[in-house]
């Protein structure tokens, strides 16, 4: 099969083609998993973090891509919810251990043994992968492939984001960066939160832009102050700089709710600007989002099919990976991306 394969640390302000395109074996499918044959992948930010090493696959080489849309080719598991030719996904979760604490009390995400797909497996930037069953979620037909992927992540965090929030309707919530996963929470936020007004931070005038048409309060830098102080506030970008700014226009008690896996080191001096006083005084915090679990994947897809909303999407052919992941490193974004194959 052709598969998009990540063979090392790559530094993107110096290389532009990170991703080798191989012939690889289709995957043998084991007891208690599918084989599912790929149509879409979304491409995602979580990509740079594991090419430039800050997230860092344990063994090469490995396949990333965490937002698999597919149907199911052949089952090994004996009491199968799926039959072959089922349209489904695969999101940021492979696996969990399914017995310590945090998976008994609903909280996957945090397992010790959480295994990501295309970080810790071989994910979606190739023609076959195989998943656990558990961790598969059947996908609405109201969502076309492209339309579904980004439902798996971009979606699927921004819901445990807004969920971080303690957001009550009618207080207002910001949200620094408008790409994917920004894009879909503002959505999300219209429809739940009607009375809630949605200030969106954003260094790219297109971003901005973007975020007014899709329902936004207000837009403006990701350091300009706000017309009002906020509840919360969802970072959904790579950098401190957003993070530091955020915690200022915050009303007191309020949380700064980060949604990324990791923080890039560019700006990391930024953290020396901290002031207890203006930023963290009066009882704010700041809470990070770990991963996702599956009640959080499917609750995101029953809520989408429910509204329902559509994701903006750029489709790539699937021998455009290098293009898709650059575009993102150089913020041409709008919306979502998707590999199609």
């Amino acid at each position: 099969m052709k598969a998009w394969v990540i063979n090392k640390i790559s530094d993107l302000t110096k290389e532009d083609k990170p991703l080798q395109l191989e012939e690889l074996p289709k995957p043998v499918v084991k007891t208690g998993e599918l084989l599912i044959r790929i149509r879409t992948c979304g491409v995602c930010h979580t990509e740079i973090d594991e090419i430039e090493g800050r997230t860092p696959p344990p063994k090469y080489p490995v396949i990333p891509g965490h937002q698999v849309i597919g149907t199911v080719e052949e089952s090994e598991s004996k009491k199968t919810t799926f039959n072959v030719g089922d349209r489904v996904g695969v999101a940021w979760i492979f696996s969990a251990c399914g017995t310590c604490e945090y998976c008994l009390s609903g909280q996957e995400n945090l397992c010790p043994d959480f295994q990501a797909t295309g970080r810790d497996t071989n994910g979606g930037y190739a023609e076959y992968m195989v998943v656990p069953e558990k961790y598969v979620y059947p996908i609405p037909e109201i969502f076309s492939d492209a339309e579904a992927a980004p439902l798996l992540c971009a979606g699927a965090i921004g819901y445990r984001s807004v969920a971080l929030c303690n957001l009550k309707n009618g207080g207002p919530i910001g949200l620094t960066g408008f790409g994917a996963s920004a894009h879909l929470v503002l959505k999300l936020l219209k429809y739940r939160y009607p009375k809630t007004a949605v200030y969106v931070f954003a260094r790219n005038s297109k971003e901005r832009e973007f975020a007014l048409e899709l329902g936004a309060k207000w837009a403006g830098n990701s350091t300009e102050r706000p017309p009002e102080l906020l509840n919360s506030i969802i970072d959904t970008t790579p950098v401190w700089k957003t993070a530091i700014s955020a915690l200022e226009f915050l009303k007191p008690g309020g949380r700064l709710v980060i949604n990324a896996i990791r923080k890039e080191s560019t700006d990391q001096d930024f953290l020396s600007k901290l002031d207890y006083q203006r930023h963290l005084w009066m009882e704010k915090e700041i809470k990070s989002v770990a991963n996702v679990t599956s009640y959080d994947v499917k609750e995101f897809i029953k809520i989408a099919a429910e509204m329902p909303f559509k994701p903006h999407v750029e489709i790539y052919p699937f021998e455009q990976a290098n293009k898709a992941i650059m575009d993102i490193k150089n913020r041409k974004i709008r919306g979502a991306k998707v590999l199609q194959l």
